[in-house]
């Protein structure tokens, strides 16, 4: 196991709206939001994503990223993280370490993680820097991480040697 490809793909969730009244973690997807994760869902199934198909998912428990994952159309299996939402950067690193076959019962390779900035964007940077990482997607990285973006990232190795500097950060695509 321990040479197996892996392929990490962090969603921001899509464009949420604001209702007054409505806590942050309850906020729901925004009419643009619930276009734009149709069209992550579509992408991340297309060629052009360079993602194998997705074969389990972290989320973060908040109202918007579960509508995210609903509306990309995906049936991996989930599971919903409630420390995702408001999560560091090295939380979100651990959860990912946590992947293997008793969490899903299975030993997933391609794994997609919905959660929130800042924290999406920094994992992607500090994960970024093994050889074939994209000097573009770390540019447009760190220019903005807009809602609906998804970085692909990859390594080889068991989901709990991933760290700092381990992955090829080797795209970058935000849905429009």
């Amino acid at each position: 196991m321990s040479d197996q490809k892996r392929t990490l793909v962090l969603l921001r969730h899509a464009k949420s709206a604001y209702p007054a009244g409505v806590a942050d973690p309850l906020r729901p997807l925004a009419p643009r939001g619930l276009r734009e994760a149709g069209l992550a869902g579509d992408w991340l199934r297309s060629p052009a994503s360079a993602s194998p198909p997705i074969q389990a998912v972290l989320c973060s428990t908040a109202t918007r990223t579960r509508q995210t994952l609903e509306r990309t159309g995906l049936s991996a299996p989930v599971e919903f993280v409630d420390g995702l939402y408001g999560a560091s950067p090295g939380s979100v690193i651990a959860e990912i370490n946590r992947v293997d076959e008793e969490r899903f019962g299975f030993d997933a390779g391609t794994l997609l993680v919905i959660g929130h900035e800042p924290a999406i964007s920094t994992v992607a940077l500090r994960l970024a820097g093994a050889p074939g990482t994209s000097p573009a997607a770390v540019d447009r990285i760190t220019a903005k991480y807009p809602t609906s973006a998804m970085a692909v990232l990859r390594f080889t190795g068991p989901w709990s040697a991933l760290s700092a500097g381990t992955a090829a950060l080797v795209s970058f695509h935000v849905p429009r």
